[in-house]
């Protein structure tokens, strides 16, 4: 574990602190590493973390010098985390799927009954608003308990207009409802709806031609996600959404090889993309432009897991090229019904190789990275927004290597305390 010997980020020490943690750990997360404070202090000013350093090194005693202080008893503070990529808001349940697929039936199988992403289109489509908002305001609070102060949530239950907008609207509630950042992506390219059936390219075409305009004007939705897949959209529909996206402003991030290798990750890096997503056929051509364009790798070994696949993402070769690997609850109804960050930072150590030391960075430093947050959000660094977890762990490891529990003592985001144990 790399240790810092720093005092403090900044070369004075703030004229007001407004909460001020004491005796504790800082698990910092700074360049993607651990960089450790050991016997720490950490202050607040407003919304932003406005000192850091040994506890020595206050210039007075606490209660001087904040309005409150909280003793954390040489419990942990990292960054919250950031789970850059879900598909939070639906309707209706696939576990009955889940049961037919461990009873032996196929996913084509399913599929042709009327199962699989079908199934959550037509829940989400007679879905109200208030019904949305109401199961995913379950999960925004789960993910709150989590330690999860930053969130990505897709659109891309509703493949019409209506219900996408619908998506987006419920989306903005949350962001308006609960204290964690939600960056709002629109995924209306996510499958073919049954009635565009063999009509993908008139599909694109409504897409590109009327969703996307309306989603512009409304405002609702930060950057635009495509599933580049045999069973999905093909390249060359993906760049005619892509250009269509960046013409109006929007930034892109691309669902790429995880079934095949389509040659995704070169055009999201030809569009300067946030991020490739999945990646389990990553090939060494794309993983040098995306190192090339400095665009993120978001790993989801939760669907990973829960599709029984067996292809690893290259993450040799990601290590190699030194593109940030995110990692990420990929929380849906269909591949990864997942609420857990602390269970998907052990499956990426477990199933992709990963150290602790790099699955931490995937969920706080480099999950910010894929959103295009990471010069505010993701490490604890003077003047970055005050989103921290204070766990009461004895080694950050702790966290990739204990399952079953979350060991959470509490959850601050932007400079207020959101959540405490009971």
């Amino acid at each position: 574990m790399k240790t810092a010997n720093a005092t403090t980020t900044n070369s004075q020490f703030p004229r007001t602190i407004d909460l001020l943690f004491i005796n504790c750990h800082l698990a910092t997360m700074v360049k993607g590493a651990y960089t450790i404070i050991k016997d720490a202090a950490l202050g607040i000013t407003g919304k932003k973390i406005s000192w850091t350093g040994e506890q020595t090194n206050l210039p007075d005693n606490p209660e001087k010098l904040a309005t409150q202080v909280i003793d954390c008893r040489n419990k942990w503070i990292l960054p919250g985390f950031v789970d850059c990529h879900t598909h939070l808001v639906w309707a209706g349940s696939r576990s009955e799927e889940f049961e037919m697929r461990l009873n032996g039936a196929r996913y084509e199988e399913i599929a042709q009954q009327g199962g699989g992403i079908a199934s959550t289109v037509r829940a989400t489509r007679a879905a109200t608003k208030e019904d949305l908002f109401s199961q995913a305001s379950k999960r925004m609070d789960t993910l709150l308990k989590q330690g999860i102060t930053c969130v990505e949530i897709k659109s891309g239950y509703g493949l019409d207009l209506e219900t996408e907008l619908k998506m987006l609207s419920v989306i903005d509630q949350l962001n308006q409802a609960f204290p964690q950042q939600i960056e709002p992506t629109f995924l209306g390219a996510h499958a073919l709806p049954k009635e565009f059936k063999d009509r993908s390219d008139a599909y694109v075409d409504l897409v590109t031609q009327t969703m996307l305009p309306r989603v512009k004007d409304q405002k609702i939705a930060s950057a635009v996600d495509v599933f580049c897949e045999g069973i999905a959209f093909s390249k060359s529909q993906t760049r005619k959404i892509f250009k269509a996206a960046t013409d109006m402003g929007f930034r892109v991030k691309l669902h790429a090889e995880q079934l095949s290798d389509m040659d995704g990750a070169a055009l999201a890096a030809e569009f300067n993309a946030l991020s490739c997503d999945h990646l389990e056929y990553l090939s060494s051509p794309g993983a040098q432009k995306m190192a090339e364009q400095d665009v993120a790798a978001v790993l989801l070994p939760g669907a990973f897991y829960f599709l029984k696949e067996t292809k690893k993402p290259p993450i040799h070769l990601l290590r190699k090229l030194g593109i940030p690997m995110a990692i990420s609850t990929d929380l849906n109804p269909g591949s990864s019904p997942i609420h857990s960050m602390t269970l998907i930072l052990n499956m990426a150590c477990l199933l992709f190789d990963l150290t602790c030391e790099e699955a931490l960075a995937g969920a706080t430093i480099n999950g910010a990275k894929a959103l295009g947050l990471e010069q505010t959000k993701g490490t604890l660094e003077v003047g970055k927004d005050a989103d921290l977890v204070l766990w009461d762990i004895n080694t950050p490891a702790d966290l990739c290597y204990l399952i079953g529990t979350t060991p959470i003592e509490m959850v601050v985001i932007s400079g207020k305390v959101q959540y405490t144990n009971p």
